[in-house]
Parts: C-alpha cells; sequence; structure tokens
C-alpha cells in the first residue's frame, strides 16, 4: 500500500508541534540554577494541581494503554481487561501511601525512591538494589513507548520494508526524543503532556461513538469478536480466546490485576512525577482525580473488539498485533483525522518515554555515579551526568525493541512490573515502619529477582520455541492454579525477608541508622522549605 499523505502530514505537523515545546520548555519556569538535579530532574520540584495531574496522566497512561493492551484484548479477548482493575485498585492504594512519601522526600531533598531507602534503612546496598531494579524495570517500559512509535510509523508506510531503512524513522523520532529532553528535562514532558491528554481525549470519544456507527453498533461488535475469539486454532486445537473470562482464568485475571496495581508506582517515573509536585496537597488532589484516567482506559480497551469486527489483520498469516489500532484508526476514519490519532499515539509514546528516562537517569546519577563512584560530585556534576545517562538509557530501550519479540508488547511492561515489584517490601513498608531488617529486605529482594526473572525467562513467545520472556504467568505453587510470576514471586521475597528479620533481630545484628524521625512524613512544603537535606554517611 502506498503512504497516506493527508495522514502523514497532519502527524508530522503535531510531531514538530512537540518538539518545539520540547525546546521551548527549558525557558518554561526558568530556574536561577539550572545545573541542578532538583531543576533538570524533578522540575524544580514546583508543579501545581493542573501541571501535576496532566504530568502523571502523561506519566502512567502510554504506548501501553494505546497499543498493547488493546492489542492483547484484540488478541485474546477479555484477559485484556485486567488493566481495568488494576488501576481501579491502584489509586486507593497508593493514596495511602504517596502523600507520605512526598513529605519525607521534601524533608530530606530525596531524588530518588532508592535515596529514600538509603535514609530509612541507613544501607547503601539496599539503596543500590531499589536503584539497580528501577533501571532495569524502565528499559523495557521505555521500549514499549518506542514499539508505539514504529506500530504508528509502519501503518503509515514510513521507511523501508526491512533493515535499517525500516528502523531508520524510529530511530529519527528517538533522536528528537533525546534531544529535548537533554535540553529541558522533566519541564518538556510537563508541557508535551497538555498536548498529548487533549488529543487521546479527543481521539477516544471519537472513536467509540464513530466507529461503532460504521460497524452496526456495540451489539454487532461484541458478536463478531466473540464469534472471532471461540474459533479454533486450527494448529493448537485451541479457541483464540474468549469474550468473557472462564473459571480458568480468574487467578490469573486477579493476581495481574493486584501485582500490577501495587508495582505502578513502585516504577521510577512515576515516583518522579509524584515529587515534582509542590506540596503534599497537590499529590492528595492528584490521586483523588486521576481515576478519570481509568474511564478512557475502559473505552480505550473496546477498540480491541473494534478491530476484530473490523476485520482488521484477518487471514494475514504471522499478524503483528501492535497494529491493530492505528490499522483500526487508519480504516475507519477520515484522513486528516486518522493523521491526529496517529499523532495521539506518537506524542502518547514520546512523554512517558522522555519522563522515564529521566528517572533512570535520577537513579543512576543519585545513588551509583554519587554514592560509589564520585561521592564529592557537585550539584553540576549530577545535572550533566543525569543528561547523559538518560541518552544511554534510550539506547538500551531500543537494544529491547530490536532483540525482543514483540508479539504481545504488553509483555514489555509487564516484564519490568514483575521486576519493579520486589522493592515494595522496602519503599512500602519502610513508609509505614521501621520494622523489616535491611540484610533481610536485601536477601527477600534477591530471591524474588532470581525466581521471577529465572521463570519469565523460560517462557516463549507464542509460536517461537526457543525465544525468552514471552509470558508473565505460571502455575501458583500448592494451589494448581495459573498466577503472575511477579506476585508470586513478592510473597518468596516477603516470606525470606519476614524469616531473616526475626532471625536476625534474635542475633542483634546492627541494623542500619534511620535518618528520618516521624513528623518527616506528614511534612509539608511550609515545614520544610528552611531545612537542609540530611544524607548520612553508612558502609553497608
Amino acid at each position: 500500500m502506498k503512504t497516506n499523505w493527508t495522514s502523514l502530514t497532519v502527524f508530522l505537523l503535531f510531531f514538530v508541534l512537540v518538539t518545539a515545546v520540547g525546546f521551548v520548555a527549558a525557558r518554561w519556569r526558568r530556574a536561577q540554577d539550572a545545573n541542578h538535579l532538583d531543576e533538570w530532574g524533578l522540575g524544580g520540584r514546583g508543579f501545581g494541581t493542573v501541571v501535576s495531574w496532566f504530568l502523571l496522566g502523561g506519566d502512567l497512561y502510554t504506548a501501553y494503554t494505546f497499543i498493547a493492551v488493546p492489542a492483547l484484548v484484540y488478541g485474546v479477548g477479555a484477559a485484556g481487561f485486567y488493566a481495568v482493575p488494576y488501576t481501579i485498585v491502584a489509586w486507593p492504594l497508593v493514596f495511602l501511601f504517596l502523600p507520605r512519601l512526598w513529605s519525607v522526600a521534601r524533608s530530606k531533598g530525596y531524588v530518588t525512591l532508592a535515596d529514600f531507602a538509603r535514609g530509612r534503612y541507613g544501607s547503601r546496598s539496599v539503596a543500590l538494589a531499589v536503584a539497580v531494579t528501577g533501571i532495569v524495570a524502565t528499559m523495557p517500559y521505555i521500549a514499549l513507548q518506542l514499539v508505539g512509535i514504529q506500530a504508528v510509523l509502519t501503518t503509515m508506510h514510513v521507511g523501508g520494508s526491512s533493515g535499517w531503512s525500516k528502523d531508520l524513522p524510529l530511530l529519527i523520532a528517538f533522536a528528537v526524543l533525546a534531544a529535548y529532553t537533554y535540553s529541558s528535562g522533566l519541564r518538556a514532558p510537563a508541557l508535551i503532556a497538555f498536548v498529548k491528554d487533549t488529543l487521546i481525549y479527543i481521539v477516544v470519544l471519537v472513536a467509540i461513538i464513530y466507529i461503532p456507527i460504521r460497524l452496526g453498533g456495540y451489539g454487532h461488535i461484541f458478536h463478531d469478536a466473540a464469534t472471532a475469539l471461540s474459533a479454533k486454532n486450527p494448529t493448537t486445537g485451541k479457541p483464540r480466546g474468549s469474550l468473557v473470562s472462564g473459571p480458568s482464568a480468574q487467578w490469573t485475571y486477579a493476581t495481574l490485576a493486584l501485582g500490577s496495581a501495587m508495582a505502578l508506582f513502585m516504577y521510577p517515573h512515576s515516583a518522579t512525577g509524584v515529587l515534582a509536585a509542590k506540596n503534599r496537597l497537590t499529590v492528595r488532589r492528584n490521586l483523588a482525580i486521576l481515576p478519570a484516567y481509568s474511564l478512557m482506559l475502559g473505552l480505550l480497551l473496546m477498540l480491541g473488539f473494534m478491530a476484530i469486527s473490523a476485520g482488521v489483520g484477518k487471514g494475514v498469516t504471522g499478524y503483528d498485533k501492535n497494529l491493530a489500532i492505528p490499522q483500526l484508526f487508519q480504516q475507519m476514519f477520515p484522513s486528516w483525522f486518522a493523521g491526529v490519532a496517529f499523532a495521539a499515539i506518537g506524542i502518547g509514546a514520546l512523554v512517558p518515554a522522555a519522563i522515564m528516562s529521566i528517572a533512570a537517569a535520577n537513579l543512576f546519577t543519585r545513588n551509583i555515579y554519587k554514592e560509589f563512584l564520585k561521592p564529592s560530585a557537585t550539584p553540576a556534576q549530577e545535572a550533566k551526568v543525569a543528561k547523559l545517562v538518560s541518552l544511554v538509557v534510550k539506547f538500551g530501550a531500543l537494544a529491547f525493541v530490536l532483540t525482543l519479540d514483540q508479539s504481545f508488547s504488553v509483555n514489555y511492561q509487564l516484564l519490568g512490573g514483575i521486576w519493579i515489584l520486589q522493592t515494595f517490601p522496602a519503599i512500602v513498608g519502610g513508609l509505614f515502619t521501621r520494622w523489616f531488617h535491611r540484610w533481610g529486605l536485601l536477601a527477600g529482594w534477591a530471591i524474588g529477582m532470581a525466581y521471577s526473572t529465572y521463570e519469565t525467562w523460560g517462557i516463549p513467545a507464542a509460536g517461537k520455541p526457543g525465544s525468552h520472556f514471552g509470558g508473565n504467568t505460571v502455575n501458583i505453587p500448592g494451589i494448581g492454579q495459573m498466577g503472575y510470576i511477579g506476585l508470586i514471586a513478592l510473597v518468596l521475597n516477603l516470606a525470606v525477608a519476614v524469616v531473616l528479620t526475626v532471625g536476625l533481630r534474635l542475633v542483634k545484628s546492627p541494623e542500619g541508622v534511620d535518618e528520618t524521625v516521624p513528623a518527616d512524613y506528614v511534612a509539608d512544603v511550609d515545614d520544610t522549605e528552611h531545612s537542609e537535606p540530611v544524607i548520612a554517611p553508612v558502609t553497608t
């Protein structure tokens, strides 16, 4: 098929617009000292309710939302709807601990979750574990954003059919992203998020009204989806999926939703969006109104059923499910509005990719470079290293895209979630109690990471024997049902941490110095603006 120049032109216009906004953001709320990690990596910790809402929305609702999960619904049906209860469960859960995290981070000058772990447990080892996990878990998540951009470019027939010519447009988009992230830091995605979220809401509202009208209504869409999903694969003899999850899928569905909810704000980019808020009330307000995005997510997932009803990919051997939603838009919308929809997906990938790379760079700079490589680093040196590392992280994400199977790109996000969930005991536990022993937490983390990596490595992608990281569920020991690997690993993690904590307390093993005090966890900006950050020396 030939390139649709109308769609491509509209897409490029929006891409140029957000690129300009990304560079202009360096002058938005200009800091007195831009060469400081608080300014480049946290936007000066001064974002109010509106900016924070768009930033967190742009941070959390990504190509995962627009490409990966609807592609899962297109591929297997109802199982993909786990994302809806997951986001519903997440908001009341994080409302309990994120205001406490913001307060202690502002009180002590923490930039990352690993900073908090170091201060709370007096352990560089626990902080290093949190930092490394955050960086590694972020790589596949950034990769998912690049897959989203690639799906749009492929649908518009931009680039060659194979080799470097196929990947060149993605590399160009990557280079632009890298450039304005380096220049503007967190201010760039915060400003672009206004454009991104506005476009997404427009496209979703139009899609859920206009596409069903063209397809004969929702009743017809559900009938077509049920028929297609129940058809048996001639090779395996099993149905493709189901319109409604059966009893055998309930454990998988529930554990996947719960584990994903618990992992959501363990990600470095999620925490970065929270720590950039100007006060504690801003955090609480945003957690109260962010569930509005969950409604949008539920509507987006319906696009998977619409793609089935529209016949997208029907009869195509080895069809790339990541193309289902872009091709649905191309097939259903007028060319000019298809360009708007493609821009929404592309920008919806660029914004979180920028925040994720910034968050990973913050972790490396504060908790590896400054902690172990150059303790005497000045704030300016920290900012410079963070900018460079943000580029390296994006290259790591590109490696994921170019080397791992993309048949279900949602596995990228779920793989990161499996890993990042293993930091939950240290972070969330630490926000409420100092009971866990640092060595118990470290051992639990190691067991959880080893088990989860081993299990996911051994799962091949469907129809591709010998491949790895192709799934996220295994048989739950002692229960006999399939469940989310991340949650199973977390149970092992907690069990080891609890047992070792009890044992280490009995032998009176040194616990490390907690540099925080109870007042830090409820402090607001007025209580902390005149205080100096405290980083106590530790040797573990």
